[in-house]
């Protein structure tokens, strides 16, 4: 055991323990006789690096998994990564053009050769800073989405679903990424505010010389229009009933419908429908049995279908038909107007289309129904429990997922089609074989007949299934992991996938295994900065967590994080909070060294000190109950604010003061050994917060053995606590307030022993603590009341600190003549106020008896002032 450092070095500590833990293999979990505890990381992108929502939601997890050891479970973190499609995709193309090379150059399979070269390069960065910040993951379980495992589990499950008819293929309306050329889930989609024009252009009524005006920020989209519609209940455009319009420049007769879909007070009240390109419109279209003209290529640019403008960009098309619209006199005016326009998240540059799209779906209505009902009746909890409504919401109006992407790079869609264009779904080619030849009684047909279909699967279609493919539950139903480590215990993550992510895993735990994936949902907050914007490379308001754990240390960031950082809630970052846990981390260390400096020699036990040690042990077995309590109720912030106090306040302030020996003394083994027994107890309950220091310190409490760690130091159990005990240190602590505080008044140096005189009851059991900490030769019980002496109350008792000998009388007679003053002017006040008898008669009864109690308190003053001047004057 070597010596420990004056100062804290974050750095040292850090990587040392870090290394040690790994090569203990400490984060191993097999399945064995004790309750598991497990956690499966929501995994970050591969494209991923460590920024604060990671910090803070990683944070959490580990907070869980290491207290879970120390409760005695067999605590489980498995750690892996998504392959992120669309984002993945748009790196490797981005690289391969700064290589001078295109994507629509290269084959699928040599595109995929570079997207797995860039995996293994970039891939596991963000797993490694994890690490940095204490991540106790069992890294030997370390899994990707498109690993073998888990791809084979994706091909079995999309087969599946299908032979029950729950996927289909069909034409809809997406979310399209133009630069991406693939759709979207709602999530990938970013909506940011933006300056537009609103046009009014004029659509002239047909047989007649007059104009329908509509309202449009997408001139460009006029090609596709197929109707225009009105509300039956709009006054203003009654007269387009039943009539048609014609579609301007591009001179289309289109009908006019009525819908109560149409918001009268938008614009004119007149609406362009355009079915291929509006997801409302497209709603309108299917059911008035509307046309539908697509007018887009895949790359946002102008189709054939439109007649006019093809090949053009759709923006550079705005533009040119915004001026051509105006030369033929149909544009009746154009405002300037603020709305919200939809970006691809991944090409965050590109805004999105709404297409009709031939994609695959998924059937969401029946599938879905245990996976609402285990939530609404809290089957599975979530933390806070408002984020119940967001998700009966949502699922009570649960739509068909989109599950096919037009990407490479991820789970290529098991579907092979004939010749003939029908297709067969299966899970190797071999297998579609055999199923084509099956449906057709074609035996002749060969692979090579087969064409297996682009598109690859939405990122969520292999996530969904992450804590169920962890333990290969997909593939090997029943096996010993997944019977014993399944349903997981808690899931950490943020409210903004509550849908997309959580609500997916859990119908996918029902589907596939028949039970709840995890018992526990955890919903973090964002991280914002003090001014309240969410922490982005955008805003340039994001640290970079690598930073903050180089400057303040891991455990200084961990704990300023989750001090700010109550479940559910936001996190408004400082970095004060940081700062605050740095300043931690240096008081614990100061402490430590303090304790173990002493001298031990083998004498009696101070009576404060054994006062002390017994309100201590109280103290501690209050803190680990209320800190037990938090943790069930997933209060994290709370349970460590609660350890700080106790650290803090009454360890360092106020037991060690007790305890500690006289300056150049030893102190006596039964105190030193209670005392590093506390310490040992007050580092196991800040672990899962700060692992690193708490680590260091504790293998500096005596020798251990290589493997030793306080991750597996159990937590001790509640002990009794002793009310009284707690209630009479309080009341005493109290009592050493004032006469600290009489001191600070009077500038009475702290080595000058006073004399406490005590006017009314007390209880003398806790004489020693007080005379030590206060500094008393003396603690007088009933004494008289010394009108010359400085005055405090603690509740009803009067306690007072004779000064005679200790203060300039003239200065204190100047000091309590300027105090008499104050509050006969405050008294006047009062009165005058009760002396009104409007006031008294018209004021509710509580605002007159909190006038009266002034009243009583200023006079009860004036009269103590009184006496000490009286008494000071007759010195």
């Amino acid at each position: 055991m070597n010596e420990l450092a004056k100062t804290y070095s974050p750095s040292e500590v850090e990587d040392k323990w870090y290394s040690y833990w790994m090569e203990h293999d400490l984060f191993k979990s097999v399945p064995d006789e004790r309750e598991p505890y497990t956690i499966v990381i929501p995994p970050p992108n591969v494209t991923g690096i460590l920024h604060m929502g990671h910090m803070l939601n990683n944070t959490i997890q580990d907070i869980l998994i290491r207290r879970a050891r120390m409760e005695g479970k067999n605590a489980l973190w498995v750690p892996g990564t998504d392959h992120a499609a669309i984002a993945t995709e748009a790196k490797v193309v981005a690289k391969l053009a700064k290589d001078g090379i295109k994507k629509s150059d290269l084959s699928r399979e040599e595109f995929l050769r570079h997207a797995w070269e860039w995996k293994e390069k970039y891939g596991g960065t963000i797993l490694e800073q994890l690490k940095k910040i204490g991540a106790s993951c069992d890294w030997s379980r370390t899994a990707f989405t498109m690993d073998d495992v888990r791809s084979e589990s994706v091909i079995k499950v999309f087969c599946e679903l299908y032979r029950k008819g729950l996927i289909y293929r069909g034409k809809r309306m997406v979310n399209w990424d133009p630069k991406a050329c693939t759709a979207l889930s709602d999530i990938e989609v970013v909506y940011k505010e933006e300056h537009s024009k609103l046009y009014y252009l004029r659509y002239r009524i047909v047989g007649e010389d007059g104009y329908a005006i509509v309202a449009t920020t997408r001139p460009e989209t006029i090609m596709g229009d197929t109707a225009m519609c009105i509300n039956p209940k709009d006054p203003k455009n009654q007269h387009l009933r039943g009539k048609k319009v014609i579609v301007p420049l591009v001179n289309r007769e289109i009908p006019v419908i009525e819908d109560d879909y149409v918001d009268i007070e938008f614009g004119t009240g007149c609406l362009k429908v355009t079915p291929a390109h509006d997801m409302n419109d497209n709603m309108l279209g299917q059911k008035h049995n509307l046309e539908t003209i697509d007018i887009f290529n895949d790359n946002g640019t102008i189709s054939e279908a439109a007649g006019m403008y093809v090949g053009m960009d759709r923006f550079d098309v705005r533009k040119q038909i915004a001026v051509d619209l105006q030369n033929a006199g149909l544009v009746e005016k154009i405002e300037e107007y603020q709305n919200k326009v939809g970006y691809s998240e991944r090409n965050i540059d590109t805004v999105v289309e709404p297409r009709l799209s031939d994609q695959w779906f998924l059937k969401m209505d029946d599938i879905s129904k245990p996976a609402h009902k285990a939530v609404m009746e809290d089957f599975i909890k979530f933390v806070p429990e408002k984020f119940k409504n967001t998700y009966n919401t949502w699922m009570s109006e649960i739509k068909d997922w989109c599950i096919s992407r037009q990407l490479w790079w991820g789970h290529r869609i098991p579907a092979y089609y004939l010749p003939d264009g029908s297709f067969v779904v299966a899970e190797t080619p071999e297998k579609a074989l055999e199923e084509a030849m099956s449906v057709t009684g074609n035996s002749s047909l060969t692979v090579a007949d087969l064409r297996q279909d682009d598109d690859c699967l939405d990122t969520w279609f292999s996530s969904w299934l992450w804590p169920v493919s962890l333990f290969n539950g997909i593939l090997e139903p029943g096996n010993e992991e997944i019977s014993y480590y399944y349903p997981t215990t808690t899931l950490v993550t943020g409210p903004d996938i509550i849908f997309f992510w959580v609500a997916r895993m859990i119908i996918a735990g029902y589907e596939f295994v028949g039970d709840m994936p995890f018992k526990n949902v955890y919903f973090t907050g964002i991280v914002r900065d003090n001014i309240g914007r969410k922490m982005s490379k955008q805003f340039g308001n994001s640290p970079d967590p690598l930073d903050l754990i180089a400057k303040y240390g891991a455990d200084g960031v961990r704990m300023g994080l989750m001090l700010a950082a109550p479940a559910g809630n936001d996190v408004f970052y400082d970095d004060k909070l940081v700062e605050q846990g740095r300043n931690f981390c240096n008081k614990i260390w100061n402490a430590f060294r303090l304790v173990k400096g002493w001298s031990v020699a083998d004498k009696p036990q101070p009576e404060s000190a054994v006062k002390a040690v017994d309100w201590f042990k109280s103290q501690l077995d209050a803190t680990l109950a209320e800190v037990s309590d938090l943790f069930g109720k997933f209060r994290l912030s709370e349970a460590l604010m609660a350890i700080y106090r106790l650290f803090w306040d009454e360890f360092s302030s106020w037991y060690l003061e007790m305890v500690k020996p006289a300056y150049g003394e030893p102190v006596d083994k039964a105190t030193y050994e209670a005392t590093l027994n506390y310490f040992d107890t007050l580092l196991r309950m800040l672990h899962p917060f700060m692992p690193f220091i708490t680590e260091e310190l504790w293998q500096h409490l005596q020798e251990r053995k290589p493997g030793d760690s306080i991750m597996y130091a159990q937590l001790p159990a509640v002990g009794d606590v002793d009310a009284k005990s707690l209630e009479a240190m309080a009341h005493a602590k109290e009592v050493i307030v004032g006469v600290r505080g009489v001191r600070a008044a009077k500038n009475i140096s702290p080595r000058e022993a006073l004399v406490l005189n005590v006017i009314g009851d007390w209880d003398d059991s806790l004489d020693a603590v007080v005379k030590k900490l206060g500094n008393l030769s003396a603690i007088n019980a009933g004494a008289e009341k010394d009108a010359a002496a400085a005055t405090f109350m603690v509740g009803t008792v009067e306690f007072n600190v004779p000064l005679t000998n200790n203060i300039d009388v003239d200065a204190e007679l100047a000091r309590l003549n300027k105090e008499l003053d104050y509050y006969r002017g405050f008294l006047a006040s009062v009165m005058k106020k009760l002396g009104n008898e409007r006031f008294v008669n018209n004021a509710p009864e509580a605002v007159v008896a909190a006038e009266r109690n002034k009243q009583k308190d200023a006079e009860s003053k004036i009269a103590t002032i009184e006496a000490s001047i009286k008494a000071l004057e007759g010195k």
